[in-house]
């Protein structure tokens, strides 16, 4: 049985009043791990190690310097890899393959990316004028944010995780991480990682724990914390933005999603399906940018339905370490629990069960994990729920659509703006669609794809900010002017 603690200015430690609570296995439900779990008073210690790195060694860090241990923490990532994929994988449940060729490659990747961003950065200056005749000289600097609160999800936990904390660190900010209660292992790994290439103490720190009334909102309420960001359910966003509005503390939010993906007649059609089927079924649907309404045009709509239906029919279950599985549980009970009810709304509303709809036959210890079927309906007016709300399972609903105008509209119908595909080859529409769909990020004959330099976040409730690259500076650091009278 593992016991993990929570990791405050570079030691391992229980919580202050010794309260611990259970992570069990998504696959078979069975106790793999006890967490600390974090109190006012662990948070607090761990925003003032943070404060005090930030006014001591890291602070006072060359630049050159902090970037060179980045590189070194991600070469540490890769040293372990095999550890990080296996933390990973008992957290999730996920397939192995989906670990060591996307989540932590990525994750191990988000600090030299980071590095570098800051490294071939430049700054702005300007000449200016002046009645004597003499002139100035303005130039800007950017300096960190000072103590980030890090709140990161259970879904992809260290790529999503490394995505903040790589950029926070290389503008030279501390942060302190609440890492999903239900993936707490990875976060606590990075934390040897941190010690074993010579991070200073109290730069990187996790407190692990639950959310209301628990360690995420004694994270956000702290005004050592001087800017959060968050990536989970836009209910929650709300609850952080209102706690930030104390102190006018910045926030970075990437929160849900409701997207489509529109495939025309014209598309390259195994290309188009197995597209769909990976935006849809990848980590059993729990993914952000994943894709829960399908709009198909008609001419192929009942060719598309039948390959989807088959592929998703084609899945393999099971443990996550055994090759040829492709397709692992949900992250916990309660959410099984809620996918579920979706199911049966589904089912209420009229819907058309194409494949899927309920909990698939698991033997022996298998049956006691948090399994579901990918699920496929049809026939869904847009009012439906499961058209509307955000699921986050491995479900679509598929509707035919006729033109463009008529599909813009459906994609658009929706609260939030996160993410769409959009399977075509003529290339004079696809860049008609996707200036006309209103989301941060649009692929085309594609999914999935992220150069890291690039701008990353949501429109409308999906969230607030962008990330990536140059972007990510706007947020991890203060620019500030300089003016000199010459």
């Amino acid at each position: 049985m593992r016991q993990v603690d929570n990791f405050i200015n570079g030691a391992f430690q229980r919580s202050s009043d010794g309260r611990r609570f259970e992570k069990r296995s998504p696959v078979d439900n069975k106790i793999i791990a006890n967490i600390a779990e974090s109190t006012q008073s662990d948070v607090d210690q761990a925003v003032e190690a943070a404060r005090a790195a930030l006014n001591g060694e890291w602070g006072s860090m060359p630049q050159a310097r902090r970037l060179e241990l980045l590189y070194e923490v991600a070469d540490e990532i890769t040293r372990r890899f095999d550890d990080f994929v296996a933390a990973e994988m008992a957290d999730t449940g996920q397939p192995e393959h989906v670990m060591k060729h996307v989540f932590i490659p990525r994750g191990a990747a988000n600090f030299k990316v980071f590095a570098d961003v800051i490294k071939n950065v430049p700054t702005e200056s300007f000449m200016m004028d002046t009645p004597d005749g003499r002139g100035a000289l303005n130039y800007s600097v950017r300096k960190p944010k000072g103590v980030i609160g890090v709140i990161s999800p259970w879904n992809a936990p260290f790529l999503l995780m490394t995505w903040k904390v790589g950029p926070a660190l290389a503008c030279g900010n501390t942060v302190v991480l609440k890492p999903s209660e239900e993936t707490p292992l990875t976060a606590t790994l990075l934390g040897e990682v941190m010690n074993k290439v010579g991070i200073p103490k109290g730069v990187y720190n996790v407190v692990h724990g639950f959310g209301p009334n628990a360690a995420g909102e004694f994270v956000t309420t702290n005004k050592g914390v001087d800017a959060i960001t968050f990536t989970g359910e836009t209910r929650t966003g709300s609850a952080i933005m209102k706690a930030a509005s104390e102190g006018t503390r910045d926030v970075s939010f990437e929160m849900g999603g409701k997207n489509a993906g529109i495939v025309f007649a014209d598309a390259d059609f195994d290309e188009a399906v197995n597209g769909i089927f990976r935006s849809a079924f990848l980590n059993t649907g729990q993914v952000c940018l994943g894709t829960e309404r399908v709009y198909v045009e008609r001419p192929i709509f009942d060719k598309f339905v039948a390959a989807l239906k088959e592929k998703a029919e084609g899945v393999q279950y099971g443990r996550p370490e055994i090759k040829g599985n492709n397709y692992g549980p949900l992250i916990s009970r309660e959410h099984q629990e809620k996918v579920l009810s979706y199911y049966q709304k589904a089912a209420d509303e009229g819907a058309t069960i194409v494949t899927g709809g309920g909990v698939p036959d698991m033997e022996g210890e298998l049956a006691e994990g948090n399994w579901v079927q990918p699920t496929i309906w049809t026939g869904l007016e847009e009012s439906a729920s499961v058209v509307q709300e955000e699921i986050f399972g491995p479900c679509c609903h598929i509707r035919p659509f006729d033109t463009e105008e008529e599909v813009i509209a459906l994609a658009n119908d929706t609260d939030y703006g996160l993410s769409t595909t959009i399977w075509t080859t003529n290339l004079t529409r696809a860049h008609r669609m996707a200036a006309s769909v209103d989301v941060g990020i649009t692929w085309v004959n594609s999914w999935f794809l992220r150069d890291l330099r690039t701008p990353f976040g949501g429109n409308k409730e999906s969230g607030i900010g962008r990330e990536g690259g140059v972007h990510s500076l706007e947020f991890y650091t203060e620019l500030r002017n300089v003016c000199i009278k010459l």
